[in-house]
């Protein structure tokens, strides 16, 4: 295994830890429905992926993948967090070219066997019902519109310093240390939840309370 593969296996170990629903980020004004998509705790079950109307070749398959499901059956959508570990800068480049802004619509495609399985090994949910915008079980794969998106790359130090002095990120785009993200018990990592408490969408409203 070289240093790529062993830090891309570390931060989806990592990122496991971070439950269903990613840390620090504020609870949105009605009903929510956070599971996480990637990596998964079940390496038979196929995950969710995002892709384009019309692909069926080029998928993104993020490190990370939370989707909030909302809507109603007739008309459901996810919003999605995503985590994006790059180990050079031509990783960082090819990863943020995926996730640019588009005026193509993104979809998340979810597997009916990730559908059908349980929440956890701990919770016998099946995934479908607790998204809470199926009107019955699914028997096929289904591709969600994707309403928002933020998106956190991990870089290395070196490369993150540099990128944080002289360059922009876009709105959807938020950046940490890799060491951030492969540290145990980065959920924890209070700066790390900050980070993650912007990224809501909550985030832009004002409130009062």
């Amino acid at each position: 295994m070289d240093l790529a593969e062993s830090l891309d296996a570390l931060v989806k170990k990592r990122l496991k830890s971070w439950g269903q629903r990613p840390p620090g980020l504020k609870p949105r004004r009605g009903k929510e429905a956070w599971l996480r998509g990637r990596p998964s705790d079940d390496p038979v079950t196929t995950n969710p992926f995002l892709k384009l109307p019309g692909s069926n070749r080029l998928r993104t398959l993020p490190d990370g993948l939370w989707l909030n499901f909302g809507g109603t059956p007739a008309e459901p959508f996810v919003d999605i967090l995503a985590i994006e570990a790059c180990s050079t800068l031509q990783n960082l480049l090819d990863k943020r070219s995926r996730f640019a802004p588009s005026t193509h619509s993104l979809l998340a495609v979810c597997p009916v066997e990730w559908l059908l399985a349980p929440i956890t090994p701990e919770d016998p949910t099946p995934r479908w019902q607790a998204t809470r915008v199926f009107a019955r079980e699914p028997v096929h794969a289904v591709a969600i519109p994707v309403r928002e998106m933020r998106v956190l790359y991990g870089l290395k130090s070196h490369h993150y310093d540099g990128f944080a002095r002289q360059q922009l990120a876009h709105a959807h785009e938020f950046f940490a240390p890799m060491e951030a993200l492969t540290a145990e018990n980065s959920e924890r990592n209070p700066a790390l939840r900050a980070l993650l408490e912007r990224a809501s969408i909550s985030a832009h409203f004002f409130n009062a309370y």
